[in-house]
């Protein structure tokens, strides 16, 4: 599934974990910062969702106990490589039902997007009981459905104006410094605000 909006993003994931909890099933979430995209490397994507999906199990997986402890024989130690983790999570997420929900894809580096979509498109050839949830902005929509085609179902969410003012009074309430604002500011804001974002 794909969607746009970040803070329904959040909705479905917070559901999602909600879900989760008593089953034997694992929810992974990773969020994309556009002022880490140079940290954010697809080893670390990936290593971050594996590492919490291995994290919910009673016990590690030999497999994943084993490749960790050869990487740390080796001078200096050693990160595993980016198809090593697909495998990993190809083996964890193929023997429960696993939601992998990653979060403004569109943060992502163009050079690792792609890399990124195509594996998690190994992920869900090997793994039928995974589920994947992208979230993003709608110009995404024709590189997701190019990449995972036949796998994707896109629900596009967009905020009514009602909806913007409603979450600009709630934010105003919580403003720290209330004397700095007054009518007329207040006003300008719910007015503006919800007229440009709903022309984007």
């Amino acid at each position: 599934m794909f969607l746009r909006s970040c803070d329904a993003s959040s909705l479905v994931i917070d559901r999602l974990c909600n879900w989760a909890r008593g089953r034997n099933a694992a929810v992974a979430c990773f969020y994309l910062d556009f002022a880490a995209q140079k940290e954010q490397s697809l080893s670390s994507i990936l290593g971050s969702l594996l590492k919490q999906i291995v994290g919910g199990l009673e016990k590690i997986p030999a497999k994943i106990a084993q490749a960790f402890r050869g990487e740390g024989q080796v001078i200096g130690g050693r990160k595993l490589e980016l198809g090593e983790i697909v495998e990993m999570l190809q083996d964890v997420s193929s023997s429960r039902p696993t939601f992998i929900c990653i979060d403004a894809l569109d943060e992502c580096m163009a050079a690792y997007r792609v890399k990124l979509l195509d594996s998690l498109k190994q992920i869900l050839h090997k793994s039928p009981n995974t589920r994947i949830f992208l979230a993003g902005r709608s110009h995404m929509r024709g590189e997701v459905e190019k990449h995972l085609a036949g796998r994707v179902v896109a629900v596009s969410i967009t905020p009514t104006k009602d909806d913007i003012v409603i979450f600009l009074r709630e934010k105003l309430k919580e403003d720290t410094t209330p004397d700095a604002m007054d009518t007329s500011l207040e006003e300008d804001i719910l007015k503006t605000i919800p007229e440009t974002v709903s022309e984007m």
